[in-house]
């Protein structure tokens, strides 16, 4: 299929710029670069003036948040007005100008922040009530219900409500841990944490498979995608045993953990990710 994708150079979209090529997908980047030399085109796109028409295509996969560098939740800095405009608002017209293209399935990449912190020590299902929380999690709900009101017969519409993704992205030197992996490396002290994770590929691989099922699905489905339940002390712990590091990793969390994403729904479809090894692998490889 002919895919256009924004947000292919980011940190999580080169997984799935690298999975849909790798799949034999022809990829349209809508955006300033490519994060490969594939050859394939690249048109300007900017989510503050999102064009009113699209290149001839089947699919769109919506990757791209503007965002304050390295921060999502909390990433409208100091202008949440620019950072509603073009996640909510330009995200919306993005999909409008999809749907007046003649594009048969957008695939919306969301967030676990949909669900806000209202259910935590809880399993979060799909049709539970969305609770977002934080500016991020609005938009990602706006989003969300952008793609749910254009969807029809006409063109289908698919949202990834993904948790925090691991991984070193394709051409990319650093990961989301590169910083905490030094500071533990050099002694500093590393407060407690414990976060749902998923593998980059395998966010990309969900993305294929709602790809090829997209028409056996319902006009607008919603998939939880996580994998593994991690705590720093066990993420720290598993580094430095891979180094013979001395340092000590923090306590674990007691008590107070995150809800678990229930991704019984895409795992029905044939989804299934590489859990503990994966990050295993992960670590060794790094």
């Amino acid at each position: 299929m002919r895919v256009l994708i924004t947000g292919g150079t980011g940190q999580v979209g080169r997984f799935i710029a690298r999975g849909l090529t790798e799949s034999g997908h022809n990829l349209f980047y809508l955006g300033r670069q490519r994060p490969f030399d594939d050859g394939a085109p690249v048109e300007p796109f900017d989510l503050l003036s999102p064009p009113a028409t699209l290149p001839e295509a089947d699919v769109l996969v919506h990757c791209a948040l503007l965002h304050a560098p390295g921060r999502y939740r909390g990433g409208e800095g100091d202008d949440p007005e620019q950072f509603w405009a073009a996640n909510a608002i330009g995200t919306e017209r993005l999909f409008e100008a999809a749907k007046a293209s003649g594009i048969r399935c957008v695939v919306f990449l969301s967030s676990r922040a949909v669900y806000g912190d209202a259910y935590r020590n809880r399993q979060l299902a799909e049709d539970m009530d969305a609770k977002p929380d934080t500016l991020y999690g609005r938009v990602k709900l706006a989003g969300e219900q952008a793609l749910a009101s254009l969807a029809d017969h006409r063109m289908h519409g698919v949202s990834l409500r993904a948790t925090g993704v691991y991984g070193c992205s394709p051409g990319l030197a650093g990961h989301k841990w590169s910083d905490l992996f030094r500071s533990f490396e050099n002694g500093e002290p590393i407060a407690s944490r414990c976060g749902t994770e998923v593998h980059g590929e395998d966010l990309a691989s969900a993305v294929r498979l709602v790809l090829e099922k997209a028409e056996d699905l319902p006009a607008f489905s919603a998939f939880n995608v996580s994998d593994i339940m991690l705590d720093r002390h066990d993420l720290l712990a598993r580094f430095a045993q891979g180094r013979s590091l001395r340092a000590r990793p923090p306590q674990p969390v007691q008590g107070d953990y995150p809800a678990v994403m229930d991704c019984s729904r895409l795992r029905a479809l044939g989804w299934s990710p590489g859990g503990f090894e994966k990050l295993a692998s992960f670590l060794q490889n790094l």
